[in-house]
């Protein structure tokens, strides 16, 4: 007897990738402060374009930015960036660049502050994910209350390329936010994560 197709968010497609992506990553808590600070540089070099796009760089993103160790991104200089200007695995974009190791000086600020960043960050969700009833995609909101509060402070803090929207986007992938459909396989097993 064949399975019964699994029932998906539309965005997440027929990409292996994506579907791999939506099904064990988008949504679940994370509280790891290195996987904290890759999707929030992986989020801004994400603007303008699609998030399949950085998915398909990831592993090059990876290697380039030193397995997204905050305290190495942190002491990038010249040379790096020069060395990343010219990687093609990545998006090269001298902005996005610069950002993410100004990005590494302000999140270790954070985590020296805080503890750590993963403290900081959830408490814009009063420690626990916001589960949300989505039926549709346009009960998904571009940006929220809580994405808005994040990215005021991160940019007080020094942050670049952390418009609420990107700090929404940062919100459901890390799981502070579930906005996988009621009727998504994913919903019910997301929820039940703290």
């Amino acid at each position: 007897m064949a399975e019964k197709a699994r029932v998906r968010c539309g965005w997440a497609g027929t990409d292996p990738l994506y579907v791999a992506y939506h099904d064990t990553e988008w949504g679940v808590p994370v509280r790891d402060d290195r996987v904290l600070f890759e999707f929030l540089l992986l989020e801004g070099f994400q603007a303008g374009l699609s998030w399949l796009t950085i998915l398909r760089k990831r592993e090059a993103f990876r290697r380039a930015f030193a397995r997204f160790a905050p305290e190495k991104v942190a002491r990038f200089g010249s040379r790096e960036s020069a060395r990343l200007m010219a990687d093609a695995g990545i998006v090269r974009n001298r902005a996005k660049i610069a950002a993410a190791s100004r990005n590494a000086r302000a999140f270790l600020a954070v985590r020296k502050e805080r503890g750590t960043f993963s403290n900081y960050v959830w408490d814009f969700v009063g420690g626990r994910p916001i589960v949300n009833r989505v039926r549709t995609p346009s009960d998904v909101p571009a940006e929220t209350d809580a994405s808005r509060a994040l990215s005021k402070d991160l940019r007080r803090r020094g942050f670049n390329f952390v418009g609420p929207t990107i700090c929404y986007a940062f919100m459901q992938a890390t799981g502070l936010v579930n906005d996988h459909r009621i009727d998504c396989f994913r919903y019910r097993e997301t929820a039940r994560l703290r």
